[in-house]
């Protein structure tokens, strides 16, 4: 944790992207209660402050998420598109609800407002690449493929 702080200057403009740097370096990619103290510490912030903006934004999470972040964007163009059908076949193949984590570690499952891609609606990002046009076919290789990747 030390040397992410140190990489950035002590100023309040570097909040966010010390924030997404320590969640990003975990292998379960969440903020623990210690990382915000550490950042309140490091940039001279109060605690509720460091905390308030943290979960303000909804890309940062406070409990262990899995290997893979599964988002799905429920744009209106993507739910137009099929992306209810995407979710439900979503949860029937990891066995998880959104919110919610596999057993494994592998999966977590989350909805995002909009991922910016409605030209390949509906669409979903693992991680930080996005797969469109999906089909529940296309959508279950894609899983398979991850799981294989492991």
């Amino acid at each position: 944790m030390k040397e992410i702080l140190e990489k950035y200057e002590r100023k309040s403009d570097n909040l966010l992207a010390i924030l997404h740097e320590l969640q990003d370096s975990k292998d379960e990619h969440y903020l623990s209660r210690e990382d915000l103290k550490a950042v309140s510490k490091y940039l001279n912030l109060p605690l509720s402050m460091v905390h308030g903006v943290a979960t303000f934004y909804s890309m940062y999470a406070f409990k262990p998420r899995g290997k893979y972040i599964i988002r799905v964007c429920q744009s209106p163009p993507c739910h137009l598109m099929g992306a209810t059908t995407i979710s439900k076949e979503l949860m029937k193949i990891l066995g998880i609800k959104f919110g919610e984590t596999t057993k494994d570690k592998l999966f977590t499952l989350e909805m995002s407002s909009c991922l910016g891609v409605c030209g390949v609606a509906p669409a979903i990002m693992i991680n930080n690449k996005v797969y469109g046009n999906l089909t529940p076919e296309k959508l279950k290789s894609i899983i398979e493929e991850k799981r294989r990747e492991k």
